[in-house]
């Protein structure tokens, strides 16, 4: 007999090979190819939708049912879906193990059956018990969630056919298999061919479908690329196992927006949702501390509080180390260099450590003025006012730029208790009323830095006496 011929297919981008290689050259990824048979990646599939002959329509007569969304009754999972799930629609969850997955779609299962939709759980990991046992503990266990253990997807599929459900968690999509395909389960021919399947049924009888998905050690959801492309959204779990909070970011969304966070706390009868993230993230935030800036960034439509750490040090290496956890690592190199040039620190000896408290990732600008407020606070030893917030976005000739959303900002400071707030001087003129908190418009980093330094900074006039 023959040989079965085999081809190396890239797990990240698709790109197919003869041969096993190391980088892939279409996506640049590492170690991201999969052998599969070649038969299975030429045949065509054994199998049709249950739905009719298309035929085209004139878009204006489209009805759109503005009404089409279902509450998951999880404020927090609502906020960012975009107002709840939708009908027909693929919402893909990853994270890493452990980070309460599972947890968190049980729970909205779990709320939604007992808003009268039946739903259905299916795992591929677990057996009933430990299901039972789980949802026990989460208090649960209402009539109209059903559990399923299985991985064929023939049975999973017939099941759903069967009960009708209004929601399905499939739980984990890399466990699930057809037996029309040879390969093992958690492959990239197997993880494609499931859940293309999976999603067609789901759209053609309307049925929220929930699918949640292993990721890589870097930190991408396992499987091939093209999954992601195929379903509505792509939700990712991100926090800390040994840290109680978790965040959820969307990072696709077909019906909402991808700037929303839900924040949430595990606790030991589940995920907890957190309504004040602002008090959560600067709650600890030790008083009088070098190094320390507050600064209102805005996520979505939410103003959040949060902390920004900076720690200089005398560096012994010839390149000095910048490490920024939670920021964008070019943008803090851009605003280090900044601080050398237009201000005249010498930063060119020292290490710079960055890192946003809580385990939240910033990609707001407005934090860029809080940033440089924490750098030049942790190298003069000099701690940033008391009760003060720092919002503004930095240029590169040193000017302090307007932001979005200032008012939003400054009532968030507010009503934590901030007595001043340091803000791009051009976002004074589009304050509708004024607040009862102290604001103090700069148009320069060094500005900013005389409004928060003022005995240091004002020592530093001349090239030749660096700070």
């Amino acid at each position: 007999m023959s040989k079965p011929k085999t081809i190396f297919t890239c797990s990240f981008c698709g790109y197919q090979a003869p041969k096993w290689i190391g980088r892939c050259p279409e996506c640049d990824q590492w170690n991201t190819f999969y052998e599969e048979l070649q038969k299975e990646v030429d045949k065509k599939p054994a199998w049709r939708p249950d739905t009719a002959s298309a035929q085209p329509v004139a878009l204006s007569s489209v009805a759109v049912n503005q009404e089409n969304r279902i509450t998951t009754h999880i404020a927090e999972l609502d906020r960012v879906l975009g107002g709840g799930l939708v009908r027909g629609a693929a919402v893909l969850i990853g994270g890493d193990p452990g980070i309460g997955k599972s947890t968190l779609v049980l729970q909205a299962l779990a709320r939604c059956a007992a808003a009268q939709m039946p739903a259905l759980y299916v795992s591929g990991e677990e057996s009933l018990r430990q299901i039972r046992m789980r949802a026990e503990r989460l208090g649960a266990l209402p009539e109209n969630l059903l559990a399923l253990a299985e991985t064929d997807l023939s049975i999973i599929l017939e099941e759903i056919k069967k009960t009708k459900p209004v929601l399905v968690v499939i739980d984990s999509v890399q466990t699930v298999y057809t037996a029309d395909l040879e390969s093992a389960p958690g492959s990239v021919s197997q993880i494609r061919e499931c859940a293309l399947r999976l999603i067609t049924h789901a759209k053609s009888a309307e049925i929220t479908l929930l699918l949640i998905g292993h990721v890589t050690k870097e930190g991408a959801i396992a499987g091939p690329r093209v999954l992601e492309h195929m379903v509505d959204t792509v939700l990712y779990f991100e926090g800390d196992r040994g840290h109680p909070y978790r965040i959820l970011r969307a990072v696709k969304n077909r019906f909402g927006s991808t700037d929303e966070i839900g924040v949430f706390e595990m606790s030991g009868t589940g995920l907890v949702e957190v309504a004040n993230p602002s008090e959560l993230f600067i709650g600890e935030r030790p008083e009088q501390a070098p190094g320390s800036a507050v600064v209102p960034s805005i996520e979505g439509t939410r103003p959040i509080l949060v902390e920004v750490q900076a720690l200089t040090a005398p560096s012994p290496l010839a390149m000095p180390r910048r490490t920024a956890i939670g920021l964008d690592q070019n943008r803090t190199s851009v605003l280090v260099a900044v601080l050398e040039k237009k201000i005249g620190m010498t930063l060119y000896n020292q290490d710079v450590f960055l890192n946003v408290a809580g385990g939240i990732r910033l990609n707001d600008p407005g934090v860029d003025l809080g940033i440089i407020a924490a750098i030049v606070s942790s190298k003069l030893e000099q701690p940033v006012p008391a009760r003060t917030a720092v919002c503004g976005e930095i240029g590169l000739t040193g000017e302090v730029r307007a932001i979005s959303q200032i008012a939003q900002r400054i009532r968030e400071a507010e009503r934590l208790g901030f007595q001043q707030c340091i803000v791009p001087h051009h976002n004074l003129k589009g304050l509708a009323s004024a607040p009862a908190i102290q604001l103090r418009g700069v148009q320069s980093v060094a500005e900013a830095l005389d409004q928060l330094f003022p005995a240091l900074i004002k020592k530093k006039r001349s090239r030749r006496d660096n700070i």
